[in-house]
């Protein structure tokens, strides 16, 4: 490994006063060992805690830690469009501060960029105790992704992985405002690798990622990916057509029969169904529409509150 070469490591970070000295402390005993330069950039998401503070503190004592604090809390994955956009090294690693991203992993990412690729993931092992509806919501959720999806996304995938400045370089070209990183990723191409890491407890405090932010981000990644769902609606619209025409056809001739009997129910029903597909298909085409809406307002993707040093 050259020593002239710089490795960037890029840490999002929203209310982790508790983890980031703890982090640096382990990164640190890890990045000695390796003959590489480095810089390590914090990226605080709007922390409503000290988490910027002890990113100040850090950053005093080591020249090499620098951090910025983003006016408010914009997502996960536009705090890592930041920490990339800061990010000079000839490697960058994008990593949690809970510290389920383990630091131990960074020399076994390094030794398989060293066999030529560009881009280098990484798959979550589960720790002990993780709840059996974390795991099956997870697997269910990277199931229908890739059945969807133009692109494959590794199931267990991890906002976890190493980058080449050239594979780096070609993701900050892409100015998309919804943002699916792991998707962008796979879709970006190059050689790439995979290798899988055992998450460890979160060190503390808890997970930032609600039900409705995971939601969130689910259809962040399909609609990012995929218009198969606008094509899945046309066809159960269709279904539903054709359906509804025989049944008119069964209705007609009945009438002629005169075979009719008054009644609400088969009304009723049919109803209901056609007007349930209707809105669902009005709810997909919607989130197209809002994803457009949100390209063409050309919004920054964030704002910089403040920093550690002042920008060159």
């Amino acid at each position: 490994m050259s020593s002239e070469k710089l490795i960037s490591i890029v840490i999002p970070a929203f209310n982790e006063e508790q983890n980031i000295i703890a982090l640096y402390n382990e990164l640190i005993s890890v990045l000695q060992k390796i003959s590489f330069r480095y810089e390590i950039i914090f990226v605080d998401d709007g922390s409503r805690d000290n988490t910027f503070n002890e990113i100040k503190k850090i950053a005093e004592k080591d020249k090499c830690v620098s951090g910025i604090s983003l006016s408010r809390n914009f997502g996960h994955q536009v705090a890592i469009m930041a920490g990339l956009q800061q990010a000079k090294g000839d490697l960058v690693i994008m990593m949690d501060a809970d510290l389920q991203h383990p630091p131990d992993a960074i020399p076994l990412m390094i030794e398989e960029q060293e066999k030529g690729f560009d881009i280098v993931n990484t798959k979550r092992i589960d720790a002990k105790g993780t709840a059996l509806t974390k795991k099956t919501t997870s697997k269910l959720f990277y199931n229908l992704l890739n059945k969807l999806s133009d692109v494959r996304i590794e199931p267990a995938a991890a906002d976890f992985r190493l980058m080449t400045r050239k594979a780096v370089d070609a993701f900050l070209r892409l100015e998309e405002r919804d943002r699916f990183t792991r998707g962008l990723i796979s879709w970006m191409g190059f050689k790439q690798t995979v290798i899988e890491y055992q998450a460890s407890a979160r060190f503390a405090g808890k997970s930032k990622y609600t039900v409705k932010k995971m939601f969130r981000f689910g259809m962040d990644g399909i609609t990012s990916f995929s218009s198969k769902p606008l094509r899945i609606s046309f066809y159960i619209g269709f279904i539903v057509f054709l359906i509804g025409l025989a049944y008119s056809v069964y209705a007609i001739i009945e009438y002629i029969l005169n075979k009719t009997v008054p009644g609400w129910t088969s009304m009723l029903v049919s109803v209901l169904i056609i007007g349930g597909i209707q809105l669902l298909s009005i709810g997909i085409v919607g989130e197209y529409i809002a994803r457009i809406f949100n390209e063409a307002k050309r919004r920054p993707l964030y704002f910089v509150k403040d920093r550690t040093i002042s920008e060159e």
